[in-house]
């Protein structure tokens, strides 16, 4: 497998968008789980003119989709089949990115997939197309880059609670008290973060803490598993493992075991199953 990652170029877009990458040569694992991250993601197989995901659970049937989606928002892992992969391109949005720069409401988008052309009709086969003509990754980007600068300039503005919100939420925070801070109600706080975030501000801050405790994992050191919960903000340790369990579909030391892997950011490499 290799992965190539830049950080966007244009001022506009800095805000909003995490990364651009491209991955090319599937790597020798077979599937991979996808682990939520609170955040919405454009995706191209240049490869083949389809994508299929699986839920974790591998007896649920895979969605077939064309091959151009935005992904929703995920408060569970979902796998893939890493051979369907060996040409993808995609931009990852910053939380909030996804709203802002293409002006959708993204609540509805909670742990699904949708195509591309279903939201921008004939213009999703087209960029695809390009994208498959061109020779490089840096060629690749500059073309998502120019077509996300369009679309933000007429994208509107994020609601003023949101940004906040999203950067309360990193730590601990009280929703009810975020709600009298922006000057909402309770419900009007929730229906316009879940708008704007595609998840509500309960769980969105829980899949960022799992987030978080991610990062600490990547020292590649034995995992005290009793001292990250209480630097991740977990209750205790039983807190942390049945939350890692609920949202990755794995054990947090079964995670530890598949994490040396090289995969893409926020990817975990998955044991291949006994015949």
């Amino acid at each position: 497998m290799h992965c190539v990652e830049r950080s966007p170029r244009s001022p506009a877009l800095r805000p909003w968008v995490g990364r651009l990458w491209a991955l090319t040569d599937a790597p020798g694992h077979a599937r991979e789980s996808i682990l939520p991250s609170g955040t919405l993601e454009l995706v191209f197989n240049l490869h083949e003119d389809e994508f299929r995901i699986y839920a974790a659970n591998a007896e649920v049937p895979c969605q077939t989709l064309p091959g151009a989606i935005l992904s929703g928002a995920y408060d569970r892992a979902f796998t893939i089949d890493t051979r369907e992969h060996a040409s993808v391109v995609g931009v990852h949005f910053e939380p909030g990115g996804a709203s802002a720069v293409l002006g959708l409401p993204v609540g509805s988008l909670r742990n699904t997939h949708v195509a591309l052309e279903a939201l921008w009709g004939t213009a999703a086969r087209r960029l695809r197309e390009r994208l498959c003509e061109a020779r490089s990754s840096s060629v690749r980007f500059e073309l998502l880059e120019a077509e996300l600068c369009r679309r933000s300039s007429a994208a509107s503005a994020l609601p003023p609670c949101v940004p906040l919100a999203i950067d309360r939420l990193e730590g601990p925070a009280s929703i009810a008290e975020l709600a009298r801070q922006t000057g909402l109600s309770h419900r009007r706080f929730i229906e316009c973060f879940t708008g704007a975030v595609g998840l509500t501000p309960k769980v969105f801050a829980r899949v960022r803490r799992f987030q978080h405790l991610l990062d600490q994992l990547r020292d590649g050191a034995r995992p005290d598993w009793s001292r990250l919960a209480v630097a991740s903000g977990y209750f205790d340790q039983s807190h942390l493992i049945r939350d890692f369990t609920s949202l990755s579909g794995l054990t947090p030391s079964g995670f530890a075991a598949l994490r040396d892997t090289p995969v893409k950011a926020g990817h975990v490499a998955l044991a291949e199953r006994a015949r």
